[in-house]
C-alpha cells in the first residue's frame, strides 16, 4: 500500500469471511506440470485471441486492488463474469491486491479468492501484491510473518508454475529459481512478463505488527533474492523481444514505483526500488520500441510517461538517462474499482501499439 493509504480502512472481519466467498476449492499439490517451464501455447479453447495468424487485433484484461471490502467481495463474482463475456479476449492480467490492508491474511479468504478465480473462462496471469503478504504483519492483518504468507500465496495461487489459473495457458516460469510467480508469454507480436514487486517499498517496511522498527535478517534476504530475481526476469523478457522483433512489450506488476498522488516521494517509501527502475530505464532504451508498465497499488486509472526527460522521478532514483518509450498504466482499484481495463493493439504503422478503455462493470458495488 502507498504512502498516503497508512490509515487503512475499517472493515467488519465477518463479512470479510463471506460463506458464498469462502468455500475452500479442492487442493492442489504445487509441482510442474509437463512443460511447465517452457512456452505459452498460442490458443485457448473457444476463443479468438488473436494468435495464430489471425488478423483481428489482440485484446486483454486488466484489474488490481479488487475485491476490496465485503461489499466488492460479495459482487467479485459478477465482475468476472462480466469479464469473462468479452469473446474477443485473450487472457486475463491481475496486478494484486486481492483484499484490502485492514483485513485478515486468512487461509480461508485466500482459498474463497482462489474458488473465484478458477471461474474465469480466460487464462489468469496473476501477481501478489503487498496487502496478501507483505503488509501481513499488521495486527489488523492477524500479525502473520509475511513470508510465511507469501509462501501461501504461491501454494494457493500458483499449484502449477508454468500453468495460469482460469483457462490453462502455459506460461515460462521462474519455479526453478523458487519464484513461480514470475512469468513470461507472448501473444501475437507482443511480450509480456509478470513480475512479483510489490508495495510497501518492495517489502522494506519494517514489521511493525510483529514489534519491528528495522528490518529483519530473513526480510532483506527475501528482498535481495526475489529482487535479483525480477531483474534477471525482466532482462531476460527484453532480450527474448529483442530477439523475436517484437513490436511492444508489457510489464506487470503491483508496486506503483512512481505514486502520482505522492507529491514529495522518500528514499524510506520507494528507494528501494531503484534496481529495478534502473533495469526498466536500461531494457526499454535497448528495446527501442513501446514499451508498457502496468501497475496497481495506487488505485486511480492513470496513464503517463513516469521516466521521460524532466520527470521528477529520474532525479529521485538517481537516473541520468530518460526512458521516454515507456509508457505506465494504472488500472482502477479499491474504491474507483467500477470498471475492467480493456487493453487492444493498435494496427501496425501506428506509433502506439496498444490502446487502453475502461470498461464499467455491470453490476458494480454498491
Amino acid at each position: 500500500m502507498h504512502p498516503l493509504n497508512r490509515v487503512l480502512m475499517a472493515t467488519a472481519a465477518a463479512a470479510m469471511m463471506s460463506a458464498s466467498l469462502l468455500a475452500a476449492p479442492a487442493q492442489a499439490t504445487e509441482g510442474n506440470a509437463p512443460g511447465g517451464q517452457g512456452q505459452e501455447s498460442n490458443s485457448t479453447a473457444g476463443r479468438n485471441d488473436g494468435d495464430n495468424g489471425s488478423r483481428s487485433p489482440l485484446s486483454f484484461a486488466m484489474i488490481g486492488d479488487v475485491p476490496y471490502g465485503a461489499a466488492e467481495i460479495q459482487a467479485f463474482p459478477s465482475y468476472i463474469q462480466d469479464i469473462n463475456a468479452h469473446k474477443e479476449l485473450s487472457f486475463v492480467g491481475h496486478v494484486g491486491d486481492i483484499k484490502n490492508g485492514s483485513s485478515l491474511c486468512a487461509d480461508e479468504y485466500f482459498a474463497g479468492i482462489r474458488k473465484n478465480f478458477d471461474t474465469f473462462t480466460l487464462p489468469l496471469v496473476y501477481t501478489p501484491g503487498d496487502n496478501e503478504w507483505t503488509d501481513c504483519h499488521r495486527t489488523n492483518n492477524g500479525a502473520y510473518n509475511p513470508l510465511e504468507r507469501l509462501a501461501k500465496v504461491r501454494e494457493i495461487f500458483v499449484p502449477q508454475p508454468g500453468i495460469t489459473l482460469g483457462a490453462p495457458m502455459r506460461v515460462k516460469s521462474q519455479a526453478r529459481q523458487g519464484f513461480p510467480e514470475n512469468v513470461s508469454f507472448q501473444k501475437k507480436d507482443i511480450a509480456f512478463t509478470a513480475v512479483n514487486i510489490p508495495g510497501s517499498d518492495n517489502s522494506m517496511l519494517p514489521w511493525s505488527g510483529l514489534g519491528k522498527t528495522a528490518p529483519t535478517a530473513e526480510q532483506l534476504s527475501e528482498v535481495r533474492a526475489r529482487t535479483a530475481a525480477a531483474i534477471q526476469e525482466l532482462k531476460e523478457s527484453f532480450r527474448k523481444a529483442r530477439g523475436d522483433g517484437n513490436r511492444a512489450v508489457v510489464v506487470m506488476t503491483q508496486a506503483d514505483m512512481f505514486d502520482p498522488t505522492v507529491p514529495n516521494p522518500s528514499q524510506a517509501d520507494f528507494g528501494a526500488y531503484k534496481p529495478l527502475v534502473q533495469t526498466l530505464i536500461e531494457e526499454s532504451n535497448a528495446f527501442g520500441g513501446p514499451v508498457y508498465l502496468i501497475n496497481g497499488d495506487s488505485h486511480v486509472f492513470n496513464q503517463d510517461h513516469p521516466l521521460a526527460a524532466g520527470s521528477p522521478w529520474l532525479a529521485f532514483y538517481a537516473q541520468q538517462a530518460p526512458a521516454k518509450n515507456l509508457t505506465r498504466v494504472t488500472v482502477d482499484g479499491s474504491n474507483n474499482a467500477q470498471d475492467w481495463l480493456k487493453v487492444t493493439s493498435t494496427p501496425e504503422g501506428t506509433r502506439e501499439a496498444l490502446s487502453f478503455e475502461r470498461i464499467p462493470f455491470t453490476r458494480p458495488a454498491s
